[in-house]
């Protein structure tokens, strides 16, 4: 563009000087002003080639205003390459600049080709970016020649650092199955009858017939034991008589026990001749001598005498009228008593020594694991079940929230109030609640209406106070200190005590809450757990989720 100065006028020309004079002087500022405050960030490497295990240092320059507050890059953010040590800011000022010196050693144990990532510096709370670079890791050559080989080591035994707990569980299920085995072998199962027991439930006639068999193979007469042979003579027909004719035999003198037999002959109850009771009257005689009066009878008496008895059983088992109908179903229902209490007993039995055995582990368990942990694990804990399940490792909301958690959070609708929807563009909420105690775990990511806008953590805090109040809560007793996640990422953590109302009951409980917040300009998260006062499986679940808990600050 020319311009004709020739042709203005004189004052036109001076002032139109003036004005250009001022644009180019304000310029000037505005350009050395800016140039004032701008950072100047650069980076550089050592190297872009090493081998695996060989470091590479990344030297990043921020030179800035002498004020400016900056934050460099802490914890593993050069993901793939591990960071080894991060060295000392060297700093130095000059005039109103300050130059910040800050370098990084990094290494990889992979070959390959390797980016190393942009890394987010922070400059009086804004973020700038460096630029990427790629790092190539080659293999380490090895000289199978010049190089001594050496055999491989022999395999030494290293104690697990995990617990053995399950050993002694698996110890304790064995112990109780063997036992539970032989309680079945020797007590609940139906074990084969011994010979006495076989004996024992013949009718009477074929055990006495059985029983006077055995007599005559004894060897009672040949050792000269003549008191020991009359008394199981005399034993056995008692015996019968009691049992078969119903005759109160066992209790009876001889005399007595005759006087029965020729009552119930009189009587027609028992169809005997005169000659078989005064046999047998003569055999009880003998035997009362030989026990009392310790006389000795010729051996052929004596096994004759047993004869005589067996003839005399039968006979008497002849002279018996049939058992009618319900004389057998009585003795049916007597058998089929004795068994089912035999079978009674055999339970009883069983279940005495099935629950000693239980106490003696429970009290094993309890004196290694501890009461409160045994009787949990026996009966049942809501928390302690949350922390032995299978954990999940989840991101929620947005900017994300990246934590482990026994359960995952499920999405929560969010109705805002009316002087809160002009502050707010977004609120993304989840969280878990335990149908029993107080166990709650939640987490919101909040976008702000205003990009620009820093989140006010206190009003913030005060918000979440005051809504334990509301469901019941009383007597909150809050602390406050810094939390920080293991990515370097600071936040505020709010914890402490109070009474609060337990799930789907109005009583008022004992409890404990931590609150964690984090935020940046236009966003805010936060975090937040409730658990009962004494339940230390809820404390480990708490723990653990802080320990694992981390948060993006951007997309």
């Amino acid at each position: 563009m020319i311009i004709k100065i020739g042709k203005l006028k004189t004052e036109n020309y001076i002032a139109i000087q003036k004005r250009c004079l001022s644009v180019c002087f304000l310029l000037c500022i505005s350009f050395f002003g800016y140039a004032q405050v701008s950072p100047n960030i650069k980076t550089k490497v050592d190297t872009t080639s090493i081998k695996i295990g060989e470091q590479v240092i990344w030297t990043v320059t921020v030179d800035t205003d002498s004020t400016a507050q900056v934050i460099f890059p802490d914890g593993q953010t050069f993901s793939p390459l591990e960071t080894v040590e991060a060295f000392a800011t060297d700093t130095t000022r000059k005039k109103d600049r300050l130059t910040l010196i800050k370098s990084y050693a990094l290494t990889q144990f992979d070959s390959g080709s390797y980016k190393l990532p942009t890394q987010r510096i922070e400059i009086n709370g804004q973020g700038f970016f460096t630029d990427s670079t790629r790092i190539e890791v080659a293999d380490v050559a090895v000289d199978t020649l010049n190089q001594k080989m050496y055999d491989i080591k022999p395999l030494i035994n290293v104690e697990k650092s995990y617990s053995n707990w399950w050993k002694i569980a698996l110890g304790i299920l064995f112990a109780l199955a063997i036992i539970g085995g032989l309680l079945y072998w020797f007590v609940i199962r139906k074990k084969p009858l011994t010979e006495e027991e076989q004996v024992a439930l013949l009718p009477p006639y074929d055990r006495a017939l059985l029983e006077l068999k055995k007599l005559e193979n004894s060897k009672y007469l040949i050792q000269d034991e003549y008191k020991k042979y009359y008394s199981e003579l005399t034993d056995i027909v008692r015996s019968y008589l009691e049992e078969d004719a119903h005759v109160s035999a066992l209790e009876s003198t001889t005399d007595q026990l005759i006087d029965k037999l020729e009552m119930m002959t009189d009587a027609g109850e028992l169809e005997l001749d005169k000659d078989t009771i005064a046999q047998f009257k003569r055999i009880l005689q003998t035997a009362d001598l030989v026990k009392f009066a310790k006389s000795k009878p010729e051996t052929s008496v004596a096994e004759q005498d047993r004869k005589s008895i067996e003839q005399i059983v039968e006979k008497t088992h002849e002279a018996l009228p049939e058992p009618t109908e319900e004389e057998l179903m009585e003795l049916a229902e007597y058998q089929e008593e004795l068994e089912r209490k035999k079978q009674k007993k055999r339970i009883v039995i069983a279940s005495i020594s099935l629950g000693a055995v239980i106490l003696l582990s429970a009290i094993g368990a309890s004196a290694y694991f501890g009461f409160e942990y045994t009787k949990d694990t026996i009966l049942g804990h809501p928390t302690k079940e949350l922390l032995e399940g299978e954990w999940v490792r989840s991101s929620y909301g947005y900017p994300p929230v990246i934590m482990e958690t026994p359960k995952v959070l499920v999405r929560q609708n969010v109705k805002l109030p009316p002087e809160a929807q002009a502050a707010v563009q977004e609120m993304q909420m989840f969280g878990y609640r335990s149908s029993i105690g107080l166990f709650t775990m939640a987490t919101a990511s909040t976008t702000l209406a205003n990009p620009e806008e820093e989140p006010d953590f206190e009003k913030a805090i005060e918000s979440c106070i005051k809504q334990f109040e509301k469901t019941g809560a009383k007597n909150i007793i809050t602390k406050q200190e810094e939390f920080e996640t293991l990515g370097g990422i600071k936040g505020i953590k709010v914890f402490g005590s109070g009474k609060f109302q337990a799930s789907k009951s109005k009583e008022l409980i004992r409890g404990k809450y931590t609150i964690i917040m984090f935020g940046g300009k236009g966003f805010q998260q936060q975090i937040v757990l409730t658990w009962l006062d004494d339940d230390v499986y809820a404390q480990e679940i708490v723990d653990r989720i802080l320990a694992t808990l981390e948060v993006k600050t951007e997309a």
